[in-house]
């Protein structure tokens, strides 16, 4: 193995941002749909994007891709490919995935089938009938899409999003890919004042602090492919210590976390300790018609809460209200807002310069991008 297909799966709406993120690690892209974006990488790009994707649900290694309309069709194809390469003969490994709009549209049969043809491809290269499966773990993962058949194997292990800073969390926290997408959509930078009014947890100043910063937002967490023998342990340990060095803690950056909730202001503090970004965020109780712009040039990136019963909404137009007041006080500053409430920009009173559809979880949002006077 030198040069093999890699594939990062995103949230629907954030496929440009990953590519742009791999683009900047230096790898070629192959393909991009679906909420998967395709690349050329080596070992060490196993270990290079799992640290440094901000926005990447996970990293696989694509083993292949076939057409498949029958079982035998899938078993034979899926037993050709080459599984050696990478699962060892004490490999532990199992088999997940999905089918929609496919003649081969029962998972768990799917799931069955694929297992087998692995276990019947190791059987050839290995040269024995059992297989321990007490080694490193291995998950498979199969995508079945209008019969065209793709296999992967999950690099990642947790998902990405899981940075390993979020000690403390509120109701309904933000998926910190999703609010590092915020983020780097709102072209943010060091020297420029953020402000989050609803910062909840705080996920959206951590991640702008950690951007600012260049903290690789994978340096505290624990990946699947960090176990396995195809990918040499001392690729990991250069990866981790360029991307300590990479840290920029010199950077101009200041950030403004406020909430109306005393509770989620102090789990956003002990999340940016934790994530070792609180020396430049500054954390306020406060309710945000209490907020004044303190210079020109600001920006803020919220999301504010989705005001889903009666009272609330009535809550949440004010906010829109006193959002809209403030940029006409100062237009210099910039607002980046995400929020399912369709009716947003009616109840702002102007259209966004920009918006995207994007998804918070399962949710779907909309990105409200207003630009303030250069």
């Amino acid at each position: 193995m030198s040069n093999f297909e890699l594939t990062a799966t995103a949230s629907f709406g954030l496929e440009a941002v990953v590519k742009r993120e791999i683009e900047a690690l230096g790898y070629d892209i192959t393909d991009s749909r679906d909420g998967r974006i395709s690349f050329k990488g080596d070992e060490r790009a196993i270990a290079r994007s799992n640290l440094w994707l901000r926005c990447a649900d996970r990293v696989y290694v694509k083993l292949g891709e076939f057409p498949a309309f029958t079982f035998e069709q899938l078993f034979d194809r899926a037993a050709a490919l080459p599984w050696a390469d990478w699962i060892p003969e004490d490999g532990k490994f199992t088999v997940v995935g999905t089918s929609a709009h496919s003649q081969l549209h029962s998972v768990p049969a799917c799931q069955s089938i694929v297992k087998k043809a692995v276990v019947s491809s190791l059987k050839k290269v290995y040269k024995t009938d059992w297989f321990s499966e007490t080694g490193a773990e291995y998950t498979i993962r199969f995508m079945i899409q209008k019969d065209l058949v793709t296999l992967l194997i999950d690099t990642s292990g947790t998902g990405l999003h899981k940075r390993g800073y979020r000690v403390q969390t509120v109701a309904a926290p933000i998926k910190e890919t999703l609010a590092a997408a915020m983020v780097q959509l709102s072209f943010f930078k060091a020297g420029r004042l953020l402000a989050d009014p609803f910062c909840g947890s705080g996920t959206i100043a951590i991640e702008a602090a950690m951007i600012a910063k260049n903290i690789a937002p994978g340096l505290s967490a624990k990946f699947a492919s960090e176990s396995w023998a195809c990918v040499p342990k001392e690729l990991w340990q250069e990866e981790k210590k360029a991307a300590y060095a990479a840290i920029r803690n010199d950077a101009d950056v200041r950030i403004l976390a406020s909430d109306i909730d005393r509770k989620a202001v102090e789990a956003a503090r002990e999340n940016a300790i934790e994530a070792g970004v609180d020396d430049c965020i500054e954390f306020r109780v406060m309710p945000f018609y209490k907020f004044e712009p303190e210079e020109d040039h600001g920006i803020i990136i919220t999301n504010p809460p989705y005001g889903e019963r009666i009272g609330e909404q009535k809550q949440l137009d004010r906010i829109y209200q006193d959002l809209a007041s403030l940029l006409k006080k100062d237009p210099t500053w910039s607002l980046f807002l995400i929020t399912a409430d369709k009716s947003f920009e009616k109840k702002f009173g102007r259209n966004a310069d920009r918006r995207r559809k994007l998804y918070n979880g399962r949710i779907e949002t909309c990105y409200y991008q207003y630009h303030g006077k250069k």
